[in-house]
């Protein structure tokens, strides 16, 4: 699986198990679970009962009514495969992701270690949580858990789609791996974090199979919504029967049955499940674990996201930003000599440095003989000496002052100044000297992340406000903050002020989300209303969290919120559209039911629908063919662009307000063209 992989909205297989699905979820005991469709169900079994004996509730027994009953009985029961169609469209996308992924599951053979040292070979759905196993380059890591021993490179392309290995080692915040990985060099000694059939690949496909799906807080409250209205339209429905006797119209239970059903919002009756359960899959597309659906949603209600600096907003690494001669020297001596020491200097310092060098038109390089020397601890400088005997040195600022004394010269009077200049910016200062002569210093910066600034303007477009934690001091943190454009910083921070501003926030009634991957973030994670935890993170974070990226991509929190922001924008204007559509139905059903009787309801008939029947027929064949249409929308979701909720609203207003408004009056209009002919044959 991986981000980068597009599935097709429908493939056959696809098809296939859609088909089927809309079949087998006609059970009432399923569609019982979906009121409102439940309540076509229901109408449609009357009007099957109608068509076998249409006088049973004293309507006259003509061979018309008879017709006219057989039709919206069949209507009805489209209607209803439609709406189990859009279900399982996106369960059968989630179900061939799940294939996917079972197929990476692979019942190995793992070396289990005993207490005394020795090995023994053991399925991988033996191993428990706490057993020691030790896997070897070429062999593939029997399950989910923590290196306790040893340092190699780990292919993770099964799971996450990325061919590039990583490096997984004994402690710190990437000892963690997951199972059905390869080993690629080396060794490792791990420990089992799971048991067998709750590893994150077992409940990733139980995710994405939709087994472990339950409704969320907002879908709840929705379908809660969506009853209410039902009830409300079934017992205005309930009183048109008397009230059109008294009025000297008697008014068919199948006609009622038909306006029932066009009234009810069955649009997005038929909808909300299938928007509920492709929003998970766009989650889990994007290679991350959410726990429950709940975590999606919670999501797209972000106000406020917290942000370690180094990896997600930096790249971590302090990367040469620029050159600072001093005593005298000329800047083009310095770049010379700092793009010596760093020729064969393969930390990210010396390549930057040499990068840097390079674009300011240095083309320097060391004379043949010359030596290499690498950096230590003790001596905390590298460099190299050349075969005239002229030796160059870069190193920590007391280093090369120590250095240069030695060999007889003196630390020049702007050096200091220059160093905590450097340390000002929030930069690490690098000083260069060649022989007894300091020439300057070099200006290394923990480099802001491309795009970053760009990024958190376009949330703070959308209201959610971003803090950046950071161990730096106040000064540093406030440079890095400003470049990379968060609105606000928590310099030198510590575990417990992490939690101390997500308490805060929230004691104002606000949603924190944050990401983490090490023992120290777990705390936090879990008190965030989102937590997003490193899949080469700890343990302790990933169960802490409520989601947890397989790739370990910190920066991907931004597009999660953008993710869960769409599912609740997509369930939002699906729903405006279809309450909007009841609307242009409302103009269709009624007066035809009336007209006859009342002729000056005609007035009504804006549309100039041809008959009564070829009306109500027309609204309630339209009320089908909507659901079908929507079902790409409701699976990919409505796009999302970032603006003000304000913004955001009337744009839903007017595209899907307006849009379901005016749709319907076009789409029946076109369907009575067209049935009206036919039901004339039949005498209707």
């Amino acid at each position: 699986m991986s981000k980068k992989r597009n599935q097709r909205l429908m493939t056959p297989e696809i098809l296939r198990q859609a088909v089927i699905g809309s079949f087998t979820k006609l059970d009432p005991r399923y569609m019982v679970k979906n009121p409102v469709m439940f309540v076509v169900e229901s109408g449609c079994a009357v009007t099957l009962l109608l068509s076998v004996f249409p006088g049973i509730f004293g309507d006259a027994a003509t061979g018309q009514l008879r017709a006219y009953n057989i039709i919206v009985c069949a209507v009805l029961f489209v209607t209803v495969l439609f709406a189990n169609f859009a279900e399982s469209v996106a369960e059968g996308r989630g179900k061939a992701q799940a294939a996917s992924l079972k197929r990476t599951q692979k019942d190995t053979v793992a070396h289990l270690l005993a207490p005394d040292g020795s090995t023994r070979d053991v399925h991988s759905s033996q191993l428990k949580k706490g057993d020691l196993v030790l896997v070897s380059a070429g062999e593939i890591i029997p399950g989910d858990g923590e290196v306790v021993e040893g340092i190699a490179s780990v292919d993770e392309s099964a799971i996450t789609g990325e061919s590039a290995p990583v490096v997984r080692e004994s402690g710190g915040d990437f000892c963690s791996v997951t199972g059905g990985t390869t080993v690629v060099s080396d060794w490792l000694k791990i420990s089992i974090t799971s048991d067998p059939g709750s590893s994150f690949l077992d409940r990733m496909i139980a995710l994405v199979e939709g087994a472990s799906r339950k409704k969320t807080p907002n879908e709840v409250a929705l379908n809660t919504l969506l009853v209410s209205l039902t009830i409300i339209f079934l017992i205005v429905i309930v009183t048109l029967y008397p009230i059109g006797i008294y009025a000297g119209v008697r008014l068919q239970i199948s006609t009622l049955v038909a306006l029932a059903v066009c009234l009810i919002p069955t649009t997005i009756g038929g909808l909300l499940s299938a928007i509920g359960i492709a929003g998970m899959d766009r989650v889990t597309r994007f290679n991350v674990i959410a726990m429950s659906g709940k975590a999606v949603e919670a999501c797209g209600d972000v106000d406020t996201m917290i942000l370690d600096k180094t990896g997600t907003i930096t790249y971590g690494n302090r990367l040469a930003a620029d050159f600072f001669p001093v005593g005298g020297a000329e800047t083009e001596e310095l770049i010379r000599c700092a793009a010596l020491t760093s020729l064969h200097d393969d930390t990210p310092e010396g390549k930057s440095t040499l990068e840097l060098a390079r674009r300011l038109g240095c083309s320097s390089t060391e004379p043949a003989g010359s030596i290499f020397v690498p950096f230590t601890a003790q001596t905390r400088m590298s460099g190299v000496d050349f075969p005239d005997g002229t030796r160059v040195r870069k190193g920590a600022a007391e280093a090369i002052e120590q250095y240069v004394r030695s060999q007889g010269g003196s630390v020049p009077a702007d050096l200091r100044e220059t160093v905590e200049k450097v340390s000002g910016l929030g930069g690490t200062p690098l000083t260069v000297c060649q022989d007894a002569r300091i020439l300057g210093v070099i200006y290394l910066k923990d480099t802001v992340k491309a795009g970053m600034a760009q990024r958190f303007e376009r949330l703070r477009a959308i209201g959610i406000k971003t803090i950046m934690c950071t161990g730096d001091n106040p000064l540093t943190a406030a440079t890095i903050a400003k470049e990379a454009g968060v609105d606000g910083f928590i310099a030198e921070c510590k575990p417990e002020d992490k939690i101390s501003v997500i308490k805060k926030e929230q004691a104002q009634g606000k949603i924190v989300a944050m990401t983490g991957d090490g023992t120290n973030d777990a705390p936090a994670l879990a008190q965030a209303n989102v937590g997003l935890a490193m899949n080469s993170g700890t343990t302790a974070a990933k169960e802490a969290a409520n989601m947890v990226d397989l790739d370990s991509d910190p920066t991907k929190i931004l597009e999660v919120v953008e993710i869960g922001k769409q599912l609740l924008i997509t369930r939002g204007s699906l729903t405006t559209f279809s309450i909007a559509n009841d609307i242009a139905k409302y103009f269709a059903i009624i007066p035809a039911m009336f007209m006859l009787a009342i002729p000056r309801l005609g007035v009504l008939n804006i549309m100039g629908l041809a008959t009564p029947y070829s009306a109500i027929l027309s609204a309630l064949i339209f009320n089908a063919l909507i659901i079908p249409c929507l079902i790409p929308l409701a699976v990919k979701g409505v796009r999302y662009r970032p603006m003000s909720s304000g913004r955001l609203l009337l744009r839903n207003m007017m595209i899907f307000g307006v849009g379901g408004v005016v749709t319907p009056f076009i789409g029946i209009k076109l369907i009575d063209l067209v049935i009206h002919p036919l039901l004339a044959v039949l005498g209707l």
